[in-house]
């Protein structure tokens, strides 16, 4: 349900959560490099978006491309989307036959049902395609997930069940085409001008350069591990904790919905852990 609907049931913890790479093993909305070939200078990628090659590109070893900086920005993921001429039903069914989720995270959809906290996916992807997935690999449960993401629509003259038939809908005009900040903010605001109201914990779980947006706007950010959300985090004092997968969210967020932790020993605990980790990788080296 969406904001105000959701607050109508009290819960004491919102959960929001990014959705590629971050619900699922593999990012299938960012832009990936597979690389080719490596024995010569010269390296061959090819592009893909999920399971879709787009191009194949050559560069110089001295000028491989930055991913974070390719799959940056609405722009870039128009101009991929609209490669993909496949009809948008078969992308569907290629994704639901390949995409898999983090096996932990029906688990934790379980216990969030069962104790009343709303779960609302964020996403720079296409609302269809996270829908279809959800349900296909969590069950019919899975309709109830508030997602809040780009649409698809018919091309002009065509329908998207034909080939070259779809194009995406952004949500708004941001970067990336979906400023997850807009989603996040009312909850603050209802809740600034609502001070004797009882206040739910907003949690936030994400991966990567689009959560980047949403990581000041939640009570505590759970930062996948091994990506530079975490640097972010550390740079910006913004409290983080790290994950691995869906199995330690869930015991953590029931940590805190039972009092047994506070958010400030949890964003605590993940500083410290992350620090640690990088002491470890510098003295490998």
């Amino acid at each position: 349900m969406p904001y105000p609907q959701t607050l109508e049931e009290n819960p004491k913890i919102i959960f929001f959560t990014d959705f590629d790479g971050t619900i699922t093993l593999k990012d299938n909305r960012q832009l990936g490099l597979r690389r080719e070939a490596s024995k010569a200078r010269k390296c061959r990628y090819i592009e893909w978006h999920g399971h879709f090659p787009v191009r194949t590109v050559t560069y110089e070893n001295s000028a491989l491309p930055d991913v974070r900086a390719q799959a940056k920005g609405s722009e870039s993921f128009w101009d991929m989307m609209e490669s993909v001429k496949t009809p948008f039903p078969d992308c569907i069914r290629l994704l639901c036959e390949n995409i898999k989720l983090d096996p932990y995270f029906k688990d934790f959809y379980q216990w969030s049902r069962m104790n009343k906290v709303p779960v609302i996916v964020l996403s720079s992807g296409m609302t269809p395609i996270i829908r279809s997935l959800l349900v296909h690999l969590v069950g019919p449960e899975a309709k109830d997930i508030e997602i809040v993401s780009n649409e698809v629509v018919d091309k002009p003259g065509k329908t998207k069940d034909q080939e070259d038939g779809w194009q995406l809908k952004y949500h708004d005009d941001s970067g990336f085409g979906h400023d997850k900040s807009l989603t996040i903010r009312p909850y603050a605001k209802h809740f600034a001008a609502r001070p004797n109201e009882p206040r739910p914990t907003m949690l936030y779980a994400g991966d990567g350069v689009s959560d980047l947006s949403a990581a000041r706007e939640t009570d505590l950010l759970f930062a996948k591990k091994g990506h530079d959300l975490i640097t972010y985090c550390e740079r910006e004092g913004i409290p983080f904790t790290v994950f691995e997968d869906w199995q330690s969210i869930l015991a953590t967020t029931k940590d805190i919905l039972e009092g047994r932790k506070s958010l400030k020993s949890v964003a605590k605990e993940g500083a410290d852990k992350a620090r640690e980790e990088k002491q470890n990788i510098e003295t490998l080296k």
